[in-house]
């Protein structure tokens, strides 16, 4: 690893916007962005993928990669990546810092506790729902419901016990009783509103904006009412600076934030991503899960309020993820029906995708002989990558015709719905355009949860559905493109702060749980205290 001045100085980055982490690891002042607004403005490149399976197809190794092939073409580049979760790390998908010659280093410290980051907005979040109960206890003159109390507790941990409790349980000295749950910390609308704001003072303001819940007249509950946002701020005042750190190969890689994307809008911070725009030719900005989740929601949300524009979409693939999309198939042939369907809804969007097949060393040749020959049949731009064991080498067809395109694009990506559409027209839009359904099925809760939401005046908000990442319908069982099918909107949540709507999909948990062997029983420290992996 280089030094951390080392990547501040090849961004020409001046001292005084820059807090030491140590010896690897800065974080970006704020002020940076009015430094640099004079700067050069660079081209976005968002990376997806196809339907994955549990293990991920590799869009981060990839984004890595690409961001390395792009400085090897003698272009400036930067990666924007999110901050990894404890939940995914200790449970099924282990690590998300890519892996062999494409990784953000150091990898172990960003994997864990990197710079306090979640455990800032953790805190935050929780001393909110703690504020509410004492609230509650000394007299509760906002008169709120606590049976319309939206504002849950989170933990970065997967915890299913924890998905519904009661609390004040004990006596009347511990509050009074009531039911609530615990998210997972990525789920947080707090994440949300750190991922989506634009400067300090638009983070206050939408924490301000969140609604905890209604009053008994039915009316809602604002945290500003509670006089918390001071305090808030104060717990997020460093968790808002985005954190710089290097690839393998010394290219810059600004991690910050950490939203899923099956259950939020799931991709790094508008700060991370404006900052890099500033800095770099190309900037790589990887969006989790595939194109109908982390995709749909970049443009839908997080491009609609940043006003960022991919030029670019890279949609990852792999023979894997293919051969997956039909269990009792021996070929690939029965996922190209899939891989069709993503590459459809980039368009949707006014984005022109190009397939970067992710090499595996226990890839058929014949299969990705076979995924080339589809893509080129069906007009869509493709490459080969090994960015695992050649790094930046291993992306410069990719980086060469991502570099094509984007230079080709005048940023013309578009949302794929109004904001004047309700918010039910809203998720049937996503449903029958994005997801393939034939129509949208509204259970009693949801329905009259959306009619709350739109009479107490954000029917115009843009809506964050919460979906299984396994398929393209709410059911993970469903691989390939359904066809004849319904989604089932079984609830539905205000983030009033962040300025969505969460639609929650079929049997969607916010808060996952551990599997009954997880990636924590396979990691343990030498008498050296190094980390190891069985």
């Amino acid at each position: 690893m280089l030094p951390i001045s080392q990547i501040i100085e090849k961004l020409s980055i001046s001292d005084q916007h820059v807090d030491y982490y140590g010896k690897y690891v800065a974080k970006l002042s704020l002020s940076l962005l009015l430094d640099k607004q004079e700067s050069k403005s660079g081209k976005l490149i968002l990376v997806t993928a196809i339907t994955p399976t549990q293990q991920g197809e590799g869009k981060t190794i990839v984004s890595i990669g690409l961001a390395q092939g792009i400085e090897r073409l003698g272009k400036r580049s930067i990666v924007t990546l999110r901050e990894p979760s404890l939940g995914p790390l200790f449970g099924i998908k282990g690590g998300a810092t890519g892996a062999g010659q494409s990784q953000a280093i150091p990898s172990e410290k960003i994997n864990l506790h990197f710079t306090g980051d979640f455990h800032a907005i953790t805190s935050a979040h929780n001393l909110l729902a703690a504020a509410i109960d004492a609230h509650i206890f000394h007299g509760n003159s906002l008169k709120i419901d606590i049976n319309n109390c939206f504002w849950p507790r989170t933990l970065d941990v997967n915890d299913r016990a924890l998905r519904h409790i009661v609390v004040g349980l004990g006596g009347k000295t511990n509050g009074i009783p009531r039911e609530t749950q615990f998210l997972i910390t990525a789920a947080s609308e707090i994440m949300a509103i750190l991922a989506l704001a634009n400067s300090q003072e638009n983070l206050r303001e939408k924490l301000d904006e969140i609604v905890i819940g209604l009053d008994l007249d039915g009316q809602a509950v604002k945290a500003s009412s509670l006089g918390f946002t001071g305090a808030l701020m104060v717990l997020l005042n460093d968790a808002i600076k985005p954190n710089l750190v290097q690839t393998t190969e010394g290219t810059p890689a600004i991690i910050h934030a950490g939203p899923f994307a099956n259950i939020a809008h799931g991709t790094s911070s508008v700060l991370a991503q404006k900052m890099a725009l500033q800095m770099a030719d190309y900037v790589v900005n990887e969006s989790g899960f595939a194109a109908d989740l982390g995709a749909e929601k970049y443009f839908d949300i997080v491009m609609r309020k940043s006003g960022i524009n991919p030029s670019v979409a890279v949609l990852v693939v792999t023979a894997k993820a293919l051969l997956a999309q039909d269990p009792s198939a021996s070929s690939i042939d029965s996922g190209f029906n899939n891989l069709a369907k993503h590459i459809e809804n980039l368009r949707k969007f006014n984005v022109e995708p190009i397939v970067a097949i992710n090499h595996f060393a226990s890839d058929k040749p014949e299969d990705l002989d076979k995924i080339t020959e589809w893509c080129k049949n069906h007009k869509v731009e493709v490459s080969i990558v090994d960015v695992f064991s050649q790094g930046g080498n291993g992306a410069l067809d990719l980086a060469q015709k991502v570099v094509n395109i984007a230079d080709q694009t005048n940023g013309s990506a578009k949302s794929l719905y109004s904001d004047d559409l309700s918010l039910v027209d809203k998720i049937k839009t996503i449903a029958t355009e994005i997801y393939g359904a034939d129509d949208i099925r509204l259970e009693a809760i949801a329905n009259t949860k959306l009619k709350k939401f739109t009479n107490l005046g954000y029917g115009n908000l843009p809506v964050c559905i919460a979906k299984t990442q396994y398929s393209l319908s709410d059911n993970a069982k469903l691989t390939g493109a359904p066809k004849g099918w319904n989604l089932t909107i079984t609830d539905a949540q205000l983030a009033a702060g962040a300025g969505f709507v969460v639609a929650i999909a079929g049997n969607m948990m916010l808060m996952p749980g551990l599997p009954k062997i997880a990636q924590a029983t396979k990691m343990d420290l030498n008498k050296d205290g190094q980390i190891i992996l069985y």
